[in-house]
């Protein structure tokens, strides 16, 4: 459900390239966008997070989810923009091709994920809230959802609001994403970056879609 009116405007939402983003992510992009220490970092939060042995929704997949070799998963489903870069993430059990952009809804079942990852992506999105509260849809309750990123992107399509900020700011800025978008319980936003150590910043915002409340006595 939406929690109250959001602040956000559609221009916040506008880029430098409006062309449509199938065409830019036609050409698939093998190379990784932060370094190999905050690949570590994210994959160590995703294995402290995410419940082991459950079914993975991998938002705007690639060729790797950045989860450690030795977190087990049941599922690991990956939705992107790249066929081809999908076809080369090896912990991938399943993949799909679809554009946010263009269409919001997630073409999964209600309730179907114990957990959803986002990584380095979330700046792309031009409805965010509609995409977060698509993830709340899909998941079972108590399912985390976490959004990683750090302080690269393809300037040309970030949304305008990411350019305009720093990066402590995107902090809150995910943070209003999640809380204009659905019933999210548990709220952090965190920076997880190495303590000062040179190499690329990691931070994290998640939270989990609340668990059912028992009935009150007289409630039906």
């Amino acid at each position: 459900m939406i929690v109250t009116e959001s602040p956000f405007l559609p221009e916040h939402f506008g880029r430098l390239d409006e062309a449509p983003d199938a065409d830019f992510y036609a050409s698939p992009r093998l190379v990784v966008h932060i370094d190999d220490a905050a690949i570590q970092t994210v994959g160590r939060l995703y294995a402290e997070l995410l419940p082991s042995g459950g079914a993975v929704l991998d938002l705007m997949s690639s060729w790797r989810s950045h989860l450690p070799q030795a977190f087990a998963v049941r599922e690991l489903t990956g939705l992107g923009m790249n066929a081809t870069e999908m076809d080369e993430n090896p912990r991938l059990t399943r993949s799909v091709v679809h554009d946010l952009n263009a269409d919001p809804q997630l073409p999964f079942e209600s309730s179907w994920f114990d957990g959803a990852i986002l990584t380095v992506s979330v700046q792309y999105l031009v409805r965010p809230l509609e995409v977060f509260a698509e993830v709340h849809r899909v998941l079972r309750p108590g399912g985390p959802f976490i959004v990683t990123f750090s302080n690269r992107c393809f300037p040309t399509k970030a949304v305008h609001i990411w350019r305009a900020l720093a990066d402590r700011q995107h902090l809150d800025l995910v943070g209003a994403y999640f809380r204009f978008s659905a019933d999210w319980s548990g709220l952090r936003a965190e920076d997880r970056s190495g303590g000062g150590s040179p190499g690329d910043p990691v931070f994290a915002v998640y939270a989990t879609k609340p668990t059912a409340q028992p009935a009150m006595p007289g409630q039906a």
